[in-house]
């Protein structure tokens, strides 16, 4: 049985935050996602070692701007770092409901019980629970698991939500961001190592 299947194609790469803000400025100049796939290709804009490589972070990165909303792309393009990185993996966790999920159910779950670590153990467990329901991920095999797991804790760290001893980071999200937040969906603020107070006063 399955409750809608999990997309777990982000096997290899990361939270993309230089392509993708690079991607996002040439979007608000040009308006056109096609166009902006065959300039940035053109122009090895990503500076990719390799065709293919180019190819494939191309695809994902528009692949996560889409899910945002014109007026968070704006702002991806002229926030400063922190917020960028905060704003991407918001994106990522839109795109991939698998790591929304993680996001919500570990990550949030973990940091307002105060169990401040975050192991590959605790991602294992997840895994093992959702693929009691999952086929994609009770199908897939051990690598595939072990490179999604790599890639998320590494998106972690990009985002600036887990420190390199797997320290959980408590965030405090800007308040720009918080309002393009509760203006599209106040829930995805349980995507952060956030107390229960904090959302309540960043959704009113």
């Amino acid at each position: 049985m399955t409750q809608g299947r999990y997309r777990i194609s982000f096997t290899s790469g990361s939270l993309y935050h230089r392509e993708s803000v690079k991607l996002a400025e040439l979007y608000l100049s040009l308006r056109d996602w096609d166009e902006v796939r065959a300039q940035a290709m053109h122009d090895n804009l990503l500076q990719a070692r390799t065709e293919s490589t180019a190819k494939r972070t191309c695809r994902e990165a528009i692949a996560r701007l889409k899910t945002l909303t014109e007026s968070e792309r704006t702002f991806l393009a002229e926030a400063n770092h922190q917020d960028q990185a905060h704003l991407l993996w918001v994106a990522v966790c839109r795109l991939y409901r698998f790591i929304a999920d993680f996001a919500v159910e570990v990550l949030h779950e973990r940091f307002v019980a105060m169990k401040l670590d975050l192991s590959f153990e605790d991602f294992d467990a997840f895994y093992n629970r959702k693929s009691e329901w999952h086929d994609e991920l009770d199908n897939a095999s051990a690598s595939t698991r072990d490179k999604l797991r790599q890639v998320l804790f590494r998106m972690l760290r990009e985002a600036g939500l887990l420190a390199k001893d797997k320290t959980i980071n408590a965030v405090l999200l800007s308040p720009r961001l918080v309002e393009l937040l509760r203006q599209n969906n106040p829930d995805e603020f349980f995507y952060f190592p956030v107390y229960e107070s904090d959302i309540r006063g960043m959704s009113a």
